[in-house]
């Protein structure tokens, strides 16, 4: 058995590698690639436990057993501070969140006047996948696929229809976009399709943006044991697993702290969980989240101020953030160059970093390395579980 045919790890985008550089698509560490192309599975691969893997683009590594995934999810971290020459201790063990634990996702559903079809995309494809199986979505959201698969068979025409679930404190939040409802019939259909499927609220989006048709009782979510309104849309952690990892890792770092910022803010799913007995500044750009954590903080008597300010355009200046004793922020997926160009000049004592994205954290990160900030702790986070999309928690001290 030569080592350039066995598979040593995993590439960023999910392929098997070998030590001579070769990428093969469904291998798993310790796989041999024989000379026809074609794998003796080794010990780290697994059965996928979903029949449609492989052609569904939800999920790239059912193929590989639990202990080569979490070090996929390490790896990846690692290699993005390699990448960018930072000093980085070695990762934390991977964090990774169960099966069925997912509690949002965005799906399609389309009926070209047979049978809808109501599903993720295929892999590199705009063809459906028709999903009779999903071991990634929390139980209550799979169970949607098949009422609303139910509901379309019901309409005669082509339909394109987009579809956003999101699991919160009421039940299932449902978004329909492109579905037409007209006439006082499909009202009462949609009406009584919502309420036969006990629905936390049922929004429908004809191109003007969400209007909700059905709220029995106002949505929201806990985050940090403070019930949050949740408008539609909005960013939330994609299972509730992965975003209490990430929220312990805030308060080990940042608990003792008076005084906190917390920038790119969203609902507040740190600032409540730092809240107390220290103040927390909540920054966020998107309005109806920054009203929601807003009008929450003061429901709940909670220590958190929230500030509507678009950090992109106009980041807090070093001077502002030298009033701090710690900062934590979680950008979206481009990073937050200018911001983290100010916390370089800063005196904030700490900064715990949450990214959703390894490659753009590590651009951040050479920055605050480059004006004297040490990268003191890494822990890794796989939410997105089977997929090669990583998150991380990081802490940076001076």
């Amino acid at each position: 058995m030569s080592e350039n045919t066995t598979i040593i790890r995993i590439a960023a985008k999910g392929d098997g590698v070998t030590a001579a550089g070769q990428h093969v698509s469904g291998a798993a560490p310790g796989d041999v690639v024989q000379a026809d192309g074609s794998l003796i599975h080794g010990p780290h691969h697994a059965t996928p436990p979903c029949r449609h893997f492989g052609k569904c683009g939800g999920c790239e590594l059912q193929h590989v057993d639990e202990a080569e995934l979490a070090r996929f999810v390490s790896e990846r971290v690692a290699f993005a501070a390699e990448g960018q020459g930072i000093d980085a201790p070695a990762p934390a063990s991977a964090h990774l969140s169960p099966p069925q634990s997912r509690r949002r996702a965005s799906m399609l559903a389309v009926n070209g006047g047979g049978r809808p079809l109501v599903g993720f995309r295929e892999a590199g494809s705009h063809r459906l996948v028709d999903l009779k199986q999903c071991e990634i979505l929390a139980p209550e959201l799979y169970a949607m696929v098949g009422k609303i698969r139910d509901l379309l068979g019901k309409r005669k025409g082509k339909l394109a229809v987009d579809i956003e679930l999101t699991l919160a404190d009421q039940g299932v939040d449902l978004g329909l976009k492109n579905l037409p409802v007209e006439g006082l019939e499909q009202t009462e259909a949609m009406l009584d399709f919502a309420r036969d499927n006990a629905l936390a609220r049922l929004t429908l989006d004809h191109g003007y943006g969400p209007e909700a048709v059905w709220e029995p009782e106002p949505v929201t979510v806990t985050l940090g044991g403070v019930a949050v309104g949740l408008p539609s849309g909005a960013f939330l952690q994609a299972t509730r697993d992965g975003e209490a990892a990430l929220a312990a890792a805030a308060r080990e770092w940042l608990g003792d702290c008076a005084m906190v910022a917390d920038l790119f803010s969203g609902l507040g799913t740190f600032a409540f969980a730092l809240a107390g007995p220290g103040k927390v500044l909540a920054v966020e750009a998107a309005r109806d989240a920054h009203l929601a954590c807003k009008s929450a903080a003061s429901r709940a008597q909670k220590p958190v101020h929230a500030l509507h300010r678009d950090l992109f355009r106009n980041p807090l200046m070093a001077e502002e953030l030298d009033r701090f004793d710690g900062v934590l922020l979680d950008p979206p997926r481009a990073g937050a160059k200018e911001q983290v160009a100010r916390l370089a000049e800063s005196q904030v004592g700490k900064i715990a970093y949450i990214s959703c994205n390894p490659n753009s954290w590590a651009r951040d990160a050479k920055v605050l390395a480059a004006a004297g900030w040490k990268l003191a702790e890494l822990r890794p986070v796989g939410q997105f579980r089977w997929s090669t999309h990583v998150e991380l928690a990081s802490l940076f001290v001076r």
